[in-house]
């Protein structure tokens, strides 16, 4: 489908504008970086004194420095291999090599977007084994080996391959037989496969990598339980997974609905917080079921699909979008690169306020734990969480504005304080 405004666009002048919106992210991104790092050395709030010991504090403020130094060198040389892939028509190059080996559209696209993602992680490979064993080991929290590292890299590539795969095929097989209406069938299939994941993500795709074992009988068992009961809530899943065989960080997470809902704890929770503290985190997670959060989630993120689907879908067969990436045969998978490049600054605004809709459920389920179960258990787990993975306690208010999904924990502090 072709529209007047894009046709009469020049090519150069779209890549240009191309070539400006991932450079002025990338700027605005690291300025927000910037700003943060500022801060990493502020003294810590009172209501948080206790989460660091002093010299607990002096190792958090080394791993944020390390990590932001890190971030600022893998970042630069992800947009500098990225802007010299387009100077230098590497997307023609790789369409070139995907219609040399493939025989139809559906099989270039698998194999056009499998040389750039398989490119891409390769890239990546190196600073992802140095961040986990030398920044990571440096600081005590991995525990992954090398071994288990590139098994999780192969299973992450096959995954890839299979589910990510036969989506994009199924999409392509919509467009190739609806033209101009595909986004609708597509909005409906990202939808039910959404629903699919999140009822089975736990039982299909975890095992993969986690073991996952039911929670033994036992003092905290029976807290968990008899907190369900008092809350009204059905409980039967309740699962422990094998996080510390990659990393001594603990969390916890909820998953599914109806009969499917499942609770899993980290080993590493349970060896980190006491049984009350345990169940003040369930009952945060459970808050969220109790409050529709993953429903109106999973709505919201729907409609944002729809949306972006559709406009999208307005201009997927221009050619003006190919000859941007001086690629002359218009196809489906060099337009979905550039209009996603050209999208991207409307989705950094949706993600802005999908963040923010995140941080006032998380408040939400902060009052619905302090109102059913412990405010202080809630906030001497949120402390102990923070002090065992070094949590930076100073963010600057703007990236916490862009960034972050969760409150700061000063935050959650002072609401579930001056709420209790």
């Amino acid at each position: 489908m072709k529209t007047p405004n894009a046709n009469a666009m020049d090519p150069q002048l779209l890549f240009v504008i191309i070539i400006s919106v991932l450079v002025v992210s990338f700027l605005i991104d690291k300025w927000i970086d910037h700003l943060n790092a500022r801060h990493f050395d502020d003294e810590i709030p009172e209501p948080l004194k206790d989460v660091y010991k002093e010299e607990e504090y002096v190792r958090s403020q080394a791993y944020k420095k390390e990590n932001y130094r890190f971030s600022l060198i893998t970042s630069t040389f992800s947009i500098l291999v990225t802007l010299c892939f387009f100077l230098f028509k590497g997307f023609a190059w790789v369409d070139g090599v995907a219609r040399n080996l493939g025989n139809n559209e559906v099989i270039i696209t698998l194999i056009f977007f499998g040389i750039i993602m398989l490119g891409s992680d390769l890239i990546n490979t190196p600073f992802s084994y140095y961040r986990t064993f030398v920044i990571e080991e440096k600081y005590g929290f991995n525990k992954s080996t090398k071994r288990l590292f590139f098994t999780d890299k192969l299973k992450g590539w096959m995954l890839s391959i299979l589910v990510g795969g036969a989506i994009l095929a199924v999409i392509l097989w919509f467009y190739n037989k609806t033209g101009a209406y595909f986004w609708i069938y597509t909005w409906i299939f990202i939808g039910l496969f959404t629903v699919f994941m999140t009822l089975f993500y736990s039982t299909l795709i975890v095992p993969l990598f986690n073991k996952q074992t039911p929670l033994e009988d036992g003092p905290l068992k029976s807290a968990i339980h008899n907190f369900a009961e008092k809350a009204g809530f059905e409980l039967q899943n309740i699962y422990v997974i094998d996080g510390s065989k990659r990393s001594t960080k603990a969390n916890a997470y909820f998953s599914g609905f109806g009969s499917r809902k499942r609770i899993v704890l980290y080993d590493t929770l349970i060896q980190d917080l006491s049984t009350e503290e345990i169940v003040a985190v369930l009952a945060h997670e459970i808050g969220h079921y109790k409050k529709k959060h993953v429903v109106v989630n999973m709505i919201l993120s729907l409609l944002l699909t729809g949306v972006t689907l559709y406009i999208f879908s307005l201009f997927i067969g221009n050619q003006v979008l190919s000859e941007a990436l001086s690629v002359d045969i218009p196809s489906f998978h060099i337009g979905l690169i550039t209009f996603g490049i050209l999208y991207s600054p409307i989705s950094e605004l949706t993600g802005i306020l999908m963040n923010y809709i995140s941080r006032r459920f998380e408040y939400q389920a902060d009052d619905y734990a302090r109102e059913i179960y412990n405010a202080e258990a809630l906030i001497s787990s949120l402390k102990k969480l923070s002090g065992k993975s070094l949590s930076n306690l100073t963010p600057h208010k703007l990236n916490v504005f862009v960034h972050y999904s969760h409150p700061t924990l000063l935050q959650r502090v002072s609401n579930l304080k001056v709420s209790s």
